[in-house]
């Protein structure tokens, strides 16, 4: 079992100064009306967002896909009931590339949600999680450039 420890400091005026086992510093927020920083629900979207992300993009570099860009949209729906815990996330995939496989796409898509990405294992206990993409063909260079 490996251990991680993570460390949260009062700022004040409801923010918070997370820190990293890494050593790396985020502001986070608990005033959402303000929208001066992320707050730690929106963490938790971007945590999965990341997670299975770096999921998809190394197992479609794997299968020798050219990925150009990637983006996830991550929307959740929380409970109304305390403490509002998520309901049901959906993550879209969004994939540019030349000439990028479907069927690489959703076995990557596949592999993170079942089996790689601890995120999405973390939460889907209580959490209905669902994903769905889209391809788009990325111009090639020559065609970028005018040519």
């Amino acid at each position: 079992m490996s251990k991680i420890n993570a460390t949260i400091r009062y700022a004040g005026d409801d923010f918070y100064l997370a820190e990293s086992p890494g050593g790396h510093a985020q502001v986070l927020e608990t005033n959402g009306k303000r929208g001066s920083a992320v707050t730690p629900v929106e963490l938790l979207l971007l945590a999965l967002g990341g997670c299975t992300g770096s999921d998809v993009v190394a197992a479609l570099q794997k299968k020798r896909q050219t990925i150009v860009g990637y983006r996830a949209e991550i929307t959740g729906e929380r409970r109304e009931e305390a403490p509002r815990s998520f309901r049901t996330i959906h993550v879209h995939h969004v994939i540019t590339g030349h000439n990028v496989s479907e069927r690489a796409v959703s076995q990557a898509i596949e592999l993170s949600d079942t089996k790689y990405c601890s995120v999405a294992a973390t939460l889907r206990p209580t959490v209905q999680i669902s994903t769905s993409f889209e391809i788009i063909q990325a111009p090639e260079a020559a065609e970028a450039a005018g040519a």
